[in-house]
């Protein structure tokens, strides 16, 4: 096939895990970065492991002197109002772009495939996107400090704004945020109950399908290098609380939530077919974005109409593989974002994958539990480490998914090492999500009630505290309540909640019948 040189390929990846026990890479033969370094140092060690993943004689190196955008994972573990300049000074690069992302994990797919719509239309030739996360330096320096921060760089308040990625509004309703719905451990539990209510299953039976998911991305992450977690945990270890696996909120112990006190970065590579042969990058190191879409589910979760379902991720499924030719079977290798079995199982239900397919695992990486969870910018790593699957498997198709807020932003993307016959292609399906049926809300709303889904929130020592409770009226609105009462809390935790009928007063009290 004759490519047009404006083609997007994706040249090199790197990675980076700096755990206390020895830092990681991938590839090798860079120089790893100190202990408890920053974020910006963990970016600078990706990239130039990036630069050396392009493969030739200083191939890489070339073709970073002529990056034209700098685009950066916003890190959270850490503020910097930007990150993408002193990233470029740091590399010894002048790029005419410096961009940096809002808050979300769907940003390094979004960015992925806003870099190859760039490179194909000839706004840049090379780009570079980059992103890390040290929640875990920071924390362990904080409590050997008196709290005190450790010393990474801060910029001044006068420090000019980069180029914008993606956009940022307020996250929940003032109702929502008054019901406790802020921290995503508080919110995604509720989407796992929807799921269980949607298959019919008891308590019990779920935890068994969700420990058996757990289990085989743990065993991915058993089997990779720069995975922070490889120690392999039975389902049972998985979902049975206990010391060091606490319940944090039900139904979801310690170990199957996202693991965030991680020191992790990565970094990737793109530019033009024309520059890659310019540059002398092997061809056996070129993984093409073929397709990808972007979509938000209704913005508040107060107007989604069901809460085990994402409407967006499949409406950009459908868009990625139709502007692909291809479907769900194609698909040879999976990456969907992980940051809690729900995750995986709203991505899985709606792209049309199994849950337990032995041929094809739904995660590269070992996923956020067990490979981390680095906050904004894991996704980098599952599109880092599937561009090392494709290589391994020349002409298959890898699908990554990432997603941001609570299952609100979406971005999906297909890569392989062949060329996509008519370029690569990206649709914005958000109309057809927009156009999908919205819930009303019921804020005011008193008396009788059922309960739609639910979860309980536990203390630092794993012992319930209060219950969150999303409420259908007889019309089908949806309003918020919470209880702190004894006995409600035990009933709940104790027994199955899910379609009892409740009262709610005006202060958003929750009481069963």
């Amino acid at each position: 096939m004759s490519l047009d040189p404006r083609t997007p390929v994706l040249v090199g990846c790197g990675q980076v895990t700096n755990h206390p026990d020895g830092a990681a890479l991938l590839p090798g033969g860079v120089d790893p970065p100190g202990p408890s370094a920053e974020p910006l140092e963990l970016m600078v060690t990706a990239v130039r492991a990036a630069a050396a993943d392009c493969g030739g004689d200083g191939a890489g190196d070339r073709l970073l002197a002529q990056t034209g955008s700098v685009r950066v994972v916003r890190p959270l573990s850490w503020h910097y109002a930007d990150a993408a300049t002193p990233l470029a000074e740091r590399l010894g690069i002048a790029p005419r772009e410096l961009a940096q992302s809002g808050i979300g994990g769907n940003s390094p797919q979004m960015i992925a495939s806003a870099s190859a719509r760039a490179i194909a239309a000839g706004t840049v030739d090379v780009v570079v996107v980059a992103g890390a996360e040290c929640l875990g330096s920071r924390v362990a320096h904080r409590r050997a400090n008196g709290g005190a921060e450790p010393p990474w760089t801060v910029q001044p308040p006068t420090t000019p704004a980069p180029v914008a990625l993606g956009t940022d509004r307020a996250p929940v309703t003032d109702e929502e945020l008054r019901a406790g719905l802020l921290q995503p451990v508080h919110v995604y539990p509720l989407f796992e109950q929807a799921i269980r209510a949607a298959a019919g299953r008891t308590p019990g039976e779920h935890a068994r399908v969700v420990g058996g998911l757990w289990e085989r991305f743990a065993a991915v992450a058993a089997g990779n290098p720069l995975a922070w977690d490889r120690s392999a945990p039975t389902a049972a270890e998985i979902t049975a609380p206990g010391p060091g696996n606490r319940m944090i909120a039900l139904p979801y112990t310690r170990r199957m939530v996202a693991y965030d006190r991680v020191d992790q970065g990565a970094a990737l590579v793109m530019c033009s077919v024309e520059r890659a042969r310019a540059a002398g990058i092997p061809e056996d190191r070129w993984v093409f974005p073929v397709a990808g879409a972007d979509a938000n589910d209704h913005w508040f979760l107060t107007e989604r109409h069901d809460l085990g379902r994402s409407p967006a991720i499949a409406a950009a499924g459908r868009g990625a593989l139709g502007l692909a030719g291809k479907t769900a079977d194609d698909v040879a290798h999976v990456d969907l974002y992980s940051c809690f079995p729900c995750a995986v199982e709203l991505g899985a239900q709606a792209l049309g994958l199994g849950l337990d397919e032995p041929d094809r695992p739904l995660t590269v990486t070992g996923g956020l539990t067990f490979f981390g969870g680095p906050i904004n910018e894991y996704a980098l790593h599952g599109i880092a480490q599937m561009a090392r699957e494709l290589r391994r498997d020349p002409g298959s198709l890898g699908l990554v998914t990432a997603l941001g807020w609570y299952a609100t932003k979406h971005a999906v993307g297909l890569w392989s090492t062949s060329p996509p016959g008519a370029g690569f292609r990206w649709a914005d399906v958000q109309d057809e999500v927009d156009a999908l049926p919205r819930r009303a809300g019921a804020a005011d709303h008193t008396g009788s009630v059922t309960v739609e889904t639910y979860t309980v929130t536990c203390d630092r020592e794993g012992r319930p505290e209060r219950a969150i409770c999303a409420l259908l009226t007889a019309d089908g609105r949806r309003t918020w309540g919470t209880s702190a009462d004894p006995a409600t809390v035990a009933e709940l935790v104790e027994g199955d909640g899910l379609g009892r009928e409740a009262g709610v007063d005006a202060e958003r009290r929750v009481a069963l019948r």
